[in-house]
């Protein structure tokens, strides 16, 4: 790529060059992907499964949680398996445009994630303030409408990275140092100012991310303030533990998603860049993985659906028998 003039100039591939620094690992960290996006799998699919078939699961917050398990589980199926063919089979080249399509698929899912967990503490104020009018709120259209909107949120806000990425130059290589097309990561390559692309990172971040932690701060507050309000210490207790759940979720997406942001942006040379690799792949790993555990343990109408499955599947095999 001698050629001065830049204007046009691109490239028809990428190469996802994986971890790099930590090549001999390789095979042990692929390991560990492959088995979290397994048990995140298996887990918000069976999820999934629960909330269809379980009648007493019938109920907004249930409904929140299945969007919420449909994101995980398409987030990381935007990723992984790519990830899986450059570690075990060497797969590393992609095309430019199947590229910018993961990035957008990466960066709608990620904007959703964020807007389901703002909706899910909006449910949680509704169901603690208003209990005798909690699904007469909370209708089908509503939900519904909060999803759809939600996607297009997601769509409409991550829509520009490619499209901007895709107006760039490329003459600084091909090579990708990452397990997917991350923004960031891909337009570095460009030998044009990608300093819109800067600030638009940053804008949709504070426009999505910022906005909805600000939604569900004042959820909690107002959540707060409902249940200091009540006079039994156990209905207290209660109204808290619904949440305990809800506020580990948030933990487990936004404390990678910070970390992964900030040190993308303002880490420079201070962080080592498999670093951020590794911690931008648990940012979409670790969710999906942990929810459904959380929510198995925290929510007593899920684990009594649990075991209501597993009984009426072992009264069946005696049944049989």
């Amino acid at each position: 790529m001698a050629d001065s003039n830049l204007t046009g100039l691109t490239t028809s591939t990428f190469i996802l060059n994986g971890i790099p620094g930590l090549e001999a690992a390789h095979i042990w960290i692929s390991i560990l992907f492959f088995f979290a996006y397994l048990i995140g799998l298996v887990g918000n699919c069976g999820l999934l499964y629960l909330i269809w078939i379980e009648e007493t699961l019938h109920r907004p917050m249930y409904y929140f949680l299945s969007m919420l398990s449909i994101t995980d589980i398409a987030a990381t199926t935007t990723v992984i398996p790519k990830a899986m063919c450059i570690f075990w089979l060497k797969l590393k080249e992609t095309n430019f445009n199947a590229c910018l399509v993961q990035m957008f698929f990466i960066h709608t899912f990620a904007g959703m994630e964020s807007g389901v967990l703002m909706l899910m503490a909006v449910d949680r104020y509704v169901a603690i303030s208003y209990p005798l009018r909690y699904t007469t709120i909370l209708t089908h259209p509503i939900i519904t409408a909060a999803g759809l909107l939600n996607f297009l949120r997601g769509m409409i806000v991550a829509a520009p990275f490619p499209l901007w990425a895709k107006r760039l130059p490329y003459c600084r290589g091909n090579v990708i140092p990452h397990t997917y097309c991350d923004h960031m990561s891909v337009v570095k390559l460009a030998c044009a100012s990608i300093r819109v692309d800067a600030i638009y990172g940053l804008a949709a971040a504070g426009l999505v991310g910022g906005l909805d932690i600000l939604c569900i701060s004042f959820s909690y507050v107002m959540i707060l303030r409902a249940v200091l309000g009540l006079s039994s210490k156990e209905a207290r207790s209660k109204a808290f533990s619904t949440c305990t759940a809800h506020i580990c979720a948030i933990l487990s997406t936004y404390t990678p998603a910070f970390f992964t942001f900030f040190a993308h942006r303002f880490g420079g040379h201070h962080i080592a860049p498999y670093a951020h690799i590794i911690m931008a792949n648990l940012y979409l790993l670790l969710p999906p993985m942990l929810n459904p555990i959380i929510y198995g343990v925290k929510i007593k109408q899920i684990r009594d659906g649990v075991l209501k499955l597993f009984r009426g599947r072992k009264a069946g095999s005696a049944h049989g028998i």
